[in-house]
């Protein structure tokens, strides 16, 4: 009983943290799977094409069972099946470290697909029950975690698989291990949690919007806007993370080790966006933290493709801290349109981040061998002009904490 009360009006700190490093582990053995892309380019001579094909596939399962996963759970909580979602990853990390093969590289991410699908919307949900009265704060931890996992994975190429080859994923294994110990002690957690929520009387105050009264058409609205938001987010950061390398090499002549630094100067920058992207929307509303991902950065990814090589890395820092400081700030706000399913939200916002990461990542890819990188950076450049439809989502109001 206590435990659920601290849980209802303070934040539970070492939870919170607890899961965001479960979500580093559990994105960067993810990530490492787009990391390996120049070396499944240069060592097994994959073409553009077929790595759109193993972006789409990890993406594909992890966007489309994961709605399901937050469905289920939002029915009937399944605490046990956070390790259980890493030990999938496990897997499928061994099976990359050893094959050459492209068919059983494709399975082996349909197993990262299938844990990351688990662990998303159960760790949200773990995110949400230990943030008491700083929704913004906590999800902001969690996001940060995996964006920082996805920040590891261009220094992970650059300076171990490129020296090591495939076999220099094996690293990512003993991460695994720690997050599949560090995910069981959470569960247990998590089923105590379930116990004290049982005989509480005020398990619905978690439940309390930032958002006024709207109708089922207005949430339905506001969630297809927020849809289009996340689809030209996770489009534009795809072809970065996955594929801008490519043009670094080609147009600027840069190695393959300084392309994915310039890479990781991206993705670490967003981690830095996300984390404070929460907590400010604490502070100003979760609308205008949305703005500010869409206003500013704009006009720097339009320009990107064409800024000499001395921009490019201060035009990064600007749109990939900018970009992605509504990252955990769409989930919560999804969540708040529907706050009785705060799994399913999750796992539908998550979802369909990682399925647009991989229509992106077969879009692209197809795009690059039919048509060149130069112009398919400079297509991609102009997505971000669909974010200005976030200027009719609602107005939500910010709460005031003692």
């Amino acid at each position: 009983m206590s435990e659920s009360k601290a849980t209802q009006n303070n934040p539970i700190y070492p939870i919170m943290i607890a899961i965001g490093i479960a979500h580093l582990i559990n994105d960067t053995m993810q990530s490492v799977v787009p990391a390996m892309f120049p070396i499944f380019s240069r060592d097994l001579g994959l073409s553009f094409t077929q790595l759109g094909i193993i972006t789409f596939i990890l993406n594909i399962v992890a966007s489309t069972l994961q709605p399901v996963v937050g469905f289920v759970s939002d029915k009937k909580p399944m605490p046990y099946a956070l390790p259980l979602g890493m030990i999938s990853s496990f897997i499928g990390i061994l099976m990359l470290v050893f094959v050459k093969q492209y068919w059983v590289i494709l399975i082996a991410v349909i197993f990262l697909g299938f844990g990351s699908a688990i662990f998303h919307p159960e760790g949200s949900k773990v995110s949400f029950m230990a943030a008491g009265n700083k929704r913004g704060l906590s999800q902001s931890i969690y996001q940060v975690g995996g964006n920082s996992g996805q920040a590891l994975a261009p220094l992970i190429s650059a300076f171990v698989l490129n020296a090591l080859g495939q076999r220099g994923a094996a690293i990512v294994l003993l991460l695994s291990t720690v997050g599949i110990f560090i995910l069981y002690k959470i569960s247990r957690w998590y089923v105590r949690q379930l116990e004290a929520e049982k005989t509480s009387t005020k398990k619905k105050k978690l439940l309390v919007s930032s958002l006024p009264p709207l109708t089922s058409k207005q949430v339905r609205i506001a969630l297809m806007l927020l849809f289009i938001v996340i689809f030209a987010r996770s489009f534009y950061t795809t072809n970065i993370s996955s594929f801008y390398v490519f043009y670094l090499i080609d147009h600027y002549g840069l190695t393959i080790q300084m392309g994915q630094l310039f890479i990781f100067i991206f993705m670490a920058v967003g981690v830095v966006g996300t984390f404070f992207g929460g907590s400010l929307s604490d502070r100003i509303g979760r609308k205008n933290v949305i703005l500010l991902s869409v206003v500013v950065p704009m006009p720097f990814c339009l320009a990107l493709p064409y800024v000499p090589l001395w921009l490019v890395p201060v035009f990064l820092i600007i749109i990939g801290t900018l970009i992605m400081i509504s990252f955990s700030v769409t989930v919560i706000y999804a969540q708040e349109l529907v706050p009785t399913k705060i799994g399913t939200m999750a796992g539908l916002t998550t979802g369909f981040a990682f399925g647009m990461g991989a229509v992106g990542g077969v879009i692209i890819g197809k795009l690059l061998d039919i048509i060149g990188i130069t112009l398919t950076m400079q297509i991609v450049s102009i997505l971000p002009l669909l974010l200005v439809v976030s200027f009719f989502l609602p107005k939500d109001t910010v709460e005031k904490t003692a």
